[in-house]
């Protein structure tokens, strides 16, 4: 079931990505999404209407603004510190922690905390997360936990668990 639920999306998605209903382009989506469903449908939920549900779709809309500001604070913040010296740089890798449990979750936690400029995950082993920290201000874990991962965890929980 999923990856025909993967097949369909990659199809809808290949023919608004085209713009054309051509005979070559049907047929070039078909067999790349059928390649696509086969080597990568076993990534979708196991329940795909849990993937549609209105309250995930919603919160995923309110997590991408969120992401945003978070990512242009990050920004300004890390051409602040290039751009003047005398700002400290503290830079190293702390643990945190998380309470995700979904191999989704943890994927886009991950991914939230690399693309905002100054972190980069570098490790994920179990509910521990090793973060490389451009500014490691406390070396309280609980702090740090608070800092890095919660602002992302509390909505991304809602989305995908």
């Amino acid at each position: 079931m999923r990856r025909i639920v993967h097949f369909i999306i990659a199809l809808a998605l290949w023919l608004l990505l085209t713009w054309s209903i051509d005979v070559q382009n049907v047929v070039a989506g078909v067999i790349v999404a059928a390649l696509s469903a086969a080597l990568f449908g076993h990534l979708f939920p196991r329940d795909s209407r849990l993937m549609f549900s209105l309250k995930r779709v919603l919160w995923f809309i309110y997590y991408i603004p969120v992401f945003l500001i978070y990512c242009f604070r990050a920004n300004l913040d890390v051409a602040y510190r290039v751009l003047h010296m005398n700002v400290p740089i503290r830079p190293g890798i702390v643990k945190v922690k998380t309470t995700l449990k979904s191999d989704m979750g943890l994927t886009f936690l991950a991914n939230s905390i690399t693309l905002t400029p100054g972190t980069l995950t570098v490790d994920i082993i179990g509910d521990d997360m090793y973060i490389h920290w451009i500014n490691v201000v406390t070396d309280d874990p609980e702090k740090q936990t608070r800092i890095i991962v919660k602002r992302f965890e509390d909505i991304l929980k809602r989305i995908f668990e």
